[in-house]
């Protein structure tokens, strides 16, 4: 291809508003287009690299489930059945934009975020029989999501592209082969996108509503990631922050005497750092202590060494809760007496249940609640101001040199992006449309299933953000745009025969032909990012100037010898 068959540029002027390499450097070099916030055209060059990352996911695919396609629009009905039309927080619909379009229908549709509630309905048309199983489909599709935060270029769309995947099994036994075997598929494609190994990791997530087990994240590691994960040294197990089972730094103060207990008067004083400045203590000695109810109607007080935060999703498994949500301040005040953030864990109600975070073991003369409004205790003291619990829990959210509980080795931490997802979603949505299948009793028991995601739009924002340099683009060699960037300097005549010999022998090739300085065609081969640069002058004679993206090393070569090493 020529740079003058294309009608897209680069730009020079990119919006302060971006915040994200991928964006900025995506946009100055013409490969992709703001619409909107989330919203991006691909352009020529962009195209190509999208359209070669859905080909490798694709032949990868293809190995394990059949391809479909199906519809962005969705009737609502099927959300509603699932219980999810009130619970997706990016939920899109569509409806008319006009009153002539209203008078035609003015129905509404569901705009698709993931497609549970189509394929799920779809396939039970088709498949009854123990003998149709086990089976997967999948599709590389548009999806819509109501993103609050639409910042990070193509890491965060409210319009993406996606592939996501659907196994249906007769047995939890066999997804968790199937599930396993996507494993090893997903692996098979992220090594040929060019993420290495040595720093991306399958990662364990929340299983959220479907499954009591860990779902997986595929993460690599980018300083623009949103994920903080945590990583076992020895065995390389890898959580995901939200489930990282966590054990605190030991505070050991058994050497240090019990102090008297004090009730201190702090008006407004409620936060950590205040509570440090205020009390002149570490924040290691501090307490945060909240109260939640759950579905059951239940008080739960939640308890933790005042540096951590308290994660919702542990507490809830913990709990043996289907739901969680903060008390009301009314509710504080009536459970304790005192309003909000004065809390602690004193004489609180019999029906309360009291869970304390294995990071307040340990401590002596540390800061709690007085549950009395502007009332600090100070010196608090386990087994003399406070009963020692039966069991100690763990439901803070794990941070930067906590160990992990096994081995009590101190986790590797590292900020990630995700790649990729599989998900076990078992039973939740054949039970919602009431997918049965027949067994060979004739039985009917309800089908299982899971759900497999990579973002192939993502990808290519997480591939600029891990590997560009200060001079542009850097892309792998499988999803380059064109494997070779042609420059000729001063118009040499040589260059539309280099062009088409490299054309004939199979060799893609973008070839730069506009009549501008040699500098900005360095400028923008740089920017660009294509693997291998081959420069044509007057000064090169009969060979031609070979440059490596990501070398500096400078070779000339015969055509024969560049024809050789690009077949290599």
């Amino acid at each position: 291809m020529k740079y003058s068959h294309i009608p897209f540029k680069t730009s020079k002027t990119i919006s302060s508003e971006l915040h994200s390499k991928n964006a900025k450097l995506l946009l100055q070099a013409g490969f992709i287009h703001q619409e909107m916030a989330g919203v991006y055209t691909f352009l020529t060059l962009g195209l190509r690299v999208l359209e070669k990352i859905n080909k490798i996911i694709k032949e990868e695919m293809d190995t394990i489930a059949a391809e479909i396609q199906m519809t962005s629009l969705a009737p609502i009905e099927i959300w509603e059945k699932t219980g999810r039309k009130h619970s997706v927080d990016v939920l899109m619909k569509t409806l008319p934009a006009n009153e002539k379009a209203k008078l035609k229908n003015d129905s509404e549709y569901v705009l698709g975020s993931t497609h549970e509630e189509m394929v799920t309905p779809l396939v039970m048309e088709f498949n009854r029989s123990y003998k149709d199983f086990p089976f997967a489909v999948y599709q590389i599709q548009t999806k819509f999501r109501n993103e609050p935060r639409a910042k990070s270029g193509l890491l965060r769309c409210r319009e993406f592209l996606m592939k996501d995947l659907y196994s249906f099994h007769t047995s939890e036994e066999d997804l968790r082969k199937y599930y396993e075997i996507s494993k090893e598929v997903y692996w098979r494609v992220f090594d040929r996108l060019g993420f290495s190994r040595q720093d991306t990791f399958i990662t364990l997530a929340s299983g959220g509503d479907f499954t009591k087990d860990y779902s997986h994240e595929f993460q690599t590691v980018c300083d623009a990631g949103e994920d903080i994960v945590f990583r076992v040294p020895s065995t390389g197990l890898t959580f995901n922050r939200e489930v990282a089972p966590s054990k605190a730094p030991t505070m050991d103060q058994s050497n240090e005497e019990m102090k008297p207990l004090e009730e201190v008067e702090g008006k407004g004083v409620i936060g950590v750092n205040d509570l440090v400045k205020f009390l002149g203590i570490t924040a290691e000695q501090t307490t945060k202590t909240l109260l939640f109810e759950n579905e059951k109607g239940e008080i739960i007080a939640a308890a933790v060494r005042g540096n951590y935060e308290i994660n919702e999703e542990k507490l809830r498994k913990i709990s043996h809760s289907e739901t969680l949500k903060l008390t009301s301040a009314e509710t504080v005040k009536r459970i304790t007496g005192a309003e909000i953030g004065y809390v602690g864990l004193f004489n609180l109600p019999s029906e309360v249940k009291i869970y304390m975070d294995e990071s307040m073991k340990d401590r002596r003369n540390f800061e709690m609640g007085a549950n009395k409004t502007f009332i600090h205790c100070r010196n608090v003291n386990f087994g003399r101001d406070l009963p020692l619990p039966e069991k100690f829990y763990d439901f803070k959210t794990a941070k930067q040199g906590d160990m992990y509980p096994e081995t009590g080795e101190i986790y590797e931490v590292y900020k990630t992006a995700e790649i990729g997802n599989i998900f076990p979603l078992n039973t939740k949505f054949s039970k919602a449309f009431g997918y049965m299948f027949t067994n060979e009793k004739g039985e009917q028991l309800p089908v299982y299933m899971g759900s497999y995601g990579i973002g192939p739009s993502r990808i290519m924002g997480v591939l600029v953000e891990k590997y560009a340099d200060e001079k542009g683009l850097v892309w792998p060699d499988s999803i380059a745009p064109f494997v070779v960037h042609l420059i000729s300097i001063n118009k040499n005549e040589q260059a539309e025969i280099i062009y088409k010999t490299l054309q004939k022998n199979g060799i893609e090739v973008f070839y730069d032909d506009r009549d501008v300085s040699a500098g900005q065609k360095f400028a923008d081969a740089d920017l660009f990012g294509m693997p291998i640069r081959l420069v044509i002058s007057g000064k090169t004679g009969e060979k031609i100037e070979w440059k490596k993206r990501t070398e500096e090393k400078i070779e000339l070569l015969t055509i024969d010898e560049i024809l050789q090493k690009l077949q290599k």
